[in-house]
């Protein structure tokens, strides 16, 4: 330490260098040492594991189809055990209703049925005051365009007035069922009419006998009894035959349900001109006076209300609810068979009130 004149210490100076530590000698370089590299430890369990996963897709299935049982039976419920349940149109009061009747495709027995579940919703419900029966079909069967034609005749005399309101098409059956209503609207472009009769029959004697080598064999007794046969071309007598025993009858059915609907707007020589089996558009179908007036829905639930002396209503329609084998897709189309049943209907005459151009 340096002392001054004085004989006192002084503090030591920064600035000087200062004595590093010592030179190593040099050695030799580390080793490196690998650091070691172990093999994954052998799986086990994996069995138990596959199992885990089946039990669990399992379980999550079994609730999916637990909570659509509970949901189709929720909508049972809502439908009050009717099968099915009410949608509103239009919002409105609840004591005072107007029920929408959909007749939608090809009129056959289903299709009856259907209107006939629909039908009955609307008797069962004290609250609904009139019908609406919207129809957007070409037509379909004698037997089921006439019953549904019944259901709206049978809800009129229960003093309820029913009002047809024609969407897309509404030709030959699916015009013979509206003609039950008191008034028919239709859409601006609609097509209706087609008042007539049409047989639909297939023979296979070409098929069968050229191309499969089949010779069909009938024993029958009665002369008529075959008449007319899927496996041989009809004579002109059979064709007679048919025309007046099955296609004259229905043809004169129509124009009668016609007359009887139309009796306020038409007389009997107007109606039988119309029934040549020709559609008409809306505007050529109001000159014509097969319909009383050209609109759409709310035009339909303004006449009904006023035909039934009310001023405000909820207008709901009839829907089958949604099944379980519906929503899993269980119900897909089916490829049709060509066997005896298959053959048998084709080759029986179908004498039908349908559009022929459908």
């Amino acid at each position: 330490m340096d002392f001054d004149e004085n004989n006192r210490a002084q503090p030591p100076s920064f600035n000087e260098p200062r004595p590093g530590p010592a030179p190593q000698p040099a050695g030799p370089p580390p080793v490196m040492v690998p650091y070691p590299v172990y093999p994954p430890p052998p799986r086990r369990g994996g069995g138990w594991r596959v199992l885990w996963r089946v039990l669990f897709a399992l379980s999550v299935l079994a609730n999916v189809g637990l909570f659509l049982l509970l949901f189709s039976a929720i909508i049972m419920v809502t439908a009050g055990g009717t099968g099915i349940y009410r949608s509103v149109l239009r919002e409105g009061p609840r004591d005072s209703k107007i029920a929408v009747i959909n007749i939608s495709g090809l009129i056959d027995g289903g299709q009856a049925e259907e209107v006939y579940r629909q039908m009955e919703a609307a008797r069962q419900d004290r609250a609904v005051k009139g019908i609406i029966v919207r129809v957007d079909s070409p037509g379909g069967t004698i037997s089921a365009s006439d019953r549904i034609y019944q259901e709206i005749l049978a809800c009129r005399k229960r003093g309820l007035p029913a009002v047809a309101f024609l969407q897309g098409m509404a030709a030959s059956g699916g015009y013979y069922t509206s003609v039950a209503c008191e008034k028919i609207i239709a859409e601006p472009t609609v097509i209706t009419g087609s008042i007539g009769v049409v047989m639909v029959h297939f023979v296979f004697e070409n098929l069968l006998e050229n191309k499969l080598g089949i010779q069909p064999v009938f024993l029958t007794m009665g002369a008529k009894k075959d008449w007319p046969s899927a496996f041989r071309t009809p004579t002109q007598e059979e064709l007679t035959y048919v025309k007046d025993r099955l296609l004259q009858p229905a043809y004169l059915r129509f124009i009668e349900v016609v007359k009887q609907g139309r009796q306020d707007a038409l007389s009997s020589e107007e109606v039988e001109k119309l029934a040549d089996g020709s559609i008409f558009v809306a505007e050529q179908a109001l000159a014509a006076k097969l319909i009383d007036k050209i609109g759409y829905l709310d035009d339909a639930i303004a006449t009904v209300k006023t035909m039934a002396g009310i001023e405000a209503a909820q207008v709901v329609e009839y829907r089958r609810p949604l099944s379980v084998l519906g929503l899993l897709g269980a119900q897909g189309p089916q490829i049709p068979k060509l066997d005896r049943k298959t053959l048998f209907e084709f080759g029986t005459p179908q004498v039908l009130y349908l559009w022929n151009a459908y």
